[in-house]
């Protein structure tokens, strides 16, 4: 895939991009792995300085950033700049709170090991390789490298060949807010080079988010050099709706759950699973405010939903999407390809499917929905975990042993109540099964690139 800029609007090239050469990587890598015993060495309050100065940064820049990103991937305007000013919160976020979260640790009684004073401390572990996705090309890097850097540690960026100049820009934002050049790198390099850079020495870990092969394969080659990773590799999240719910206000906020971002979002509400005694009501009101999205140009401040960011993923919803209705599905809205430039693809909600379809198992990556009918809570929790994926979910219902009950048996690595899925600087992400292992934000994403250092003293 050519590292280049595609309007998905418009499928026009915008700009294209010459890989950095062989030399230019390992320049990029010793660099870093030099930045690393600068930034180890530098106090917390003097890295929270620079975070904060990159956070106001973001700030500065963020009508020219939500333009680029919109141009580069099709967000629409208006959830562009969103993005830009949630990075900036998520930096502030780990300035304010770094050196707390990695405070040591010490035994109140260290006699029981012997010791005069014994506990535990956290220390930066080098220079990191984050692989990342285009769909969120600013809040996915990020919500890694804030943390990352915060610990001490250095970071190199291999971002999707179709945001490239999201890329560049990252590549200076640290280093123009203060901290030592090599800190952090973008590496303008295909999928193919990965490999190589992740088996260097100087590199310690790897953290990615995207697809479910690249997840495992980049797995597969840090557990043969024994470097650790962090995977986010997507899912196909349930919103469920119980009969006790609200259900005006569940088939509302449906609508944001499964459109935002174009519907190109891992922890979008994708199957939606309703009691049979408000399906019909849940199917009604969500068909229609599905169906009064506007669907146009992603600059447009009006516009709910733009296109998608590829070709390639377009036809491969739409191929989703004819394979279930050939197989029975049937489309309460949406379900075709409209006819005008760009990779659109029509919002849609599909009802009747069933096991044997694509979309039944696989994630749509796109503004695609499917509903389930179910007759009580056993059945819904079945539907529910019975994907291979298991990232986040969705429990609407007013009675809270039932929600208890749900929180205790969903497979996700997180269950919201009478709400959507959203990720915040001050909690864990992150998922279980296929959706990947280990977590990013709160005081987990911060310590997942840290040795957890005993200290014992006779």
């Amino acid at each position: 895939m050519a590292i280049a800029t595609i309007n998905p609007f418009t499928g026009q090239t915008e700009q294209e991009f010459e890989a950095h050469s062989e030399e230019e990587v390992d320049r990029r890598i010793a660099s870093a792995h030099e930045a690393f015993h600068t930034l180890r060495a530098t106090s917390f309050a003097q890295r929270a300085e620079w975070m904060r100065a990159a956070a106001q940064l973001l700030e500065d820049d963020v009508e020219e950033l939500a333009r680029l990103i919109t141009i580069e991937m099709g967000r629409p305007i208006k959830g562009a700049r969103a993005e830009v000013l949630k990075c900036a919160k998520g930096l502030r976020y780990y300035a304010d709170n770094a050196e707390s979260l990695l405070a040591p640790e010490q035994l109140a009684d260290p006699s029981v090991v012997g010791a005069s004073a014994a506990g535990t401390r956290y220390a930066p572990i080098g220079v990191v390789l984050a692989v990342m996705p285009w769909n969120y090309p600013l809040w996915q890097v990020l919500r890694f490298a804030g943390p990352a850097l915060m610990a001490g540690n250095t970071g190199l960026l291999k971002h999707a060949s179709n945001v490239p100049q999201a890329a560049l820009y990252l590549d200076t934002l640290f280093e123009r807010a203060g901290f030592p050049e090599g800190a952090f790198h973008t590496l303008l390099i295909p999928a193919s080079r990965v490999e190589a850079v992740l088996r260097d020495p100087r590199v310690k870990a790897a953290t990615l988010t995207g697809s479910e092969p690249a997840g495992r394969s980049l797995a597969a080659i840090a557990g043969s050099e024994v470097k650790h990773v962090v995977l986010e590799l997507g899912g196909s999240d349930p919103f469920v709706v119980m009969s006790s719910a609200d259900v005006d206000k569940a088939a509302t906020v449906a609508v944001t759950a499964r459109n935002q971002n174009n519907g190109q979002s891992c922890i979008a509400a994708k199957r939606f699973i309703v009691h049979t005694d408000v399906y019909d009501e849940f199917t009604r009101l969500f068909a229609e405010r599905v169906a009064a999205l506007k669907v146009g140009d992603p600059l447009d401040e009006s516009t709910d939903v733009g296109p998608l960011a590829t070709e390639s993923g377009r036809d491969e919803l739409e191929g989703q999407v004819a394979d279930a209705v050939a197989k029975g599905a049937h489309a309460l809205t949406g379900g075709y390809v409209p006819d005008r430039e760009g990779w659109f693809y029509e919002p849609t909600v599909l009802g009747g499917v069933t096991p044997e379809m694509r979309l039944h198992l696989e994630e749509a990556f796109g503004p695609v929905a499917t509903v389930y009918r179910v007759a009580d809570r056993e059945e819904a929790v079945r539907v529910a975990n019975g994907t291979t994926f298991g990232l986040s979910s969705a429990v609407w219902t007013t009675d809270p042993e039932e929600e208890d009950w749900f929180v205790r048996n969903l497979d996700a690595g997180a269950v919201f109540i009478n709400g959507m899925t959203a990720s915040y600087p001050e909690l864990p992400f992150g998922g279980v099964k296929d959706s990947g292992v280990g977590r990013e934000l709160a005081a987990a994403g911060i310590r997942e690139f840290c040795n957890l250092q005993t200290v014992w003293k006779g």
